[in-house]
């Protein structure tokens, strides 16, 4: 593997997206084909096999692109500093140089952590450049005032977090008001300052793909610099067919402005074998550009640990405990 190790890490810096003016003219005739965006999906499974040594690859490039995440109640500074500690070492050193790519200096896109949990990761980050993400905004809920949520960005971005992970009002959304949402999302935006933003949609509370649809160009109009799927605590989180629906308006965003914006799934990826087939949507819709921590996410907890079960598996052809993996 140490001839492809070169290009399995690759980040890349991209212009920031800076939104358009609110104009429903973008999104007013969408209308998204459930049983089209269906039977899309059920082909991957038919048409791509990623095997052997590829699938090592696309499984470190995955590692890459985790955003590391603990947003439990009963969070604690120690449960932070060992996420921290994995994010930084995310596969056991053997397995590393068993599999010849020591070099890449491997961690995991980020890690994301409740907002007053920021310092500790902050401190147990020191010396690395692992950005902190944090979700704000009323998270899961999204139900406290405007006000409270831009004080609350604020606060998060003056504490350390280099990326917020925010949540809409989803009854906006259901209720069609587009430049009401379009407004919150931008003052959110300009909260953020210099942080990276992504707008999580909730996507399992959004009853079609039709106004998931919708609801993804009016976050990039409004300036996210990702779309995400969920918070990780609906019901329905993250699934194949939603990104087919975000992936392809990331595309059509992309070719009216010539932005890039991210995509970030969370919740409910547990298993190697999701992962990658979540990367394969996105090379087949987006392209390569898109496969780099800059531009793709994967919110996630025990991915982690599966993907460096798969990994022992690779090397030793024995599959081990999991709890040899811990995921943090």
């Amino acid at each position: 593997m140490s001839k492809k190790s070169e290009t399995i890490i690759q980040t890349e810096i991209h212009p920031r997206n800076e939104g358009l003016p609110f104009n429903t003219q973008y999104f007013d005739e969408i209308l998204v084909n459930r049983s089209a965006v269906e039977r899309r999906v059920k082909s991957l499974g038919g048409r791509r096999s990623v095997k052997k040594e590829y699938q090592a690859a696309w499984l470190l490039k995955a590692i890459s692109m985790i955003d590391l995440t603990t947003l439990a109640g009963d969070d604690t500074q120690g449960n932070v500093q060992r996420l921290c500690m994995k994010a930084r070492n995310p596969v056991r050193k053997d397995l590393l140089e068993k599999l010849g790519v020591s070099e890449l200096n491997l961690t995991t896109g980020a890690v994301c952590v409740y907002h007053s949990l920021i310092p500790f990761a902050k401190e147990a980050l020191k010396g690395t450049n692992i950005p902190i993400a944090a979700v704000s905004t009323g998270f899961p809920a999204g139900k406290n005032s405007l006000e409270e949520k831009i004080a609350e960005i604020k606060k998060s971005v003056a504490a350390g977090a280099t990326e917020i992970d925010i949540v809409i009002s989803r009854a906006l959304v259901l209720e069609n008001k587009w430049e009401e949402l379009y407004n919150e999302i931008k003052l959110c935006r300009e909260a953020c300052g210099d942080a990276h933003m992504k707008t999580i949609l909730a996507t399992g509370e959004i009853p079609t793909y039709t106004k998931v649809a919708k609801a993804s160009w009016v976050a990039m109009l409004a300036g996210s610099d990702f779309i995400k799927t969920s918070t990780g605590k609906e019901s329905v989180n993250a699934t194949l067919e939603v990104s087919l629906v975000m992936m392809r308006c990331i595309r059509d965003y992309y070719e009216l402005t010539g932005v890039k914006v991210g995509y970030k799934p969370a919740g409910g990826i547990q298993k190697a074998k999701q992962a990658v087939e979540f990367l394969i949507l996105l090379k087949e819709e987006l392209g390569n550009d898109w496969l780099t921590p800059d531009l793709f996410r994967f919110g996630a907890s025990s991915l982690l640990g599966d993907i460096e079960r798969q990994l022992e598996h690779y090397v030793t052809g024995s599959y081990s405990a999991s709890f040899r993996h811990p995921m943090a």
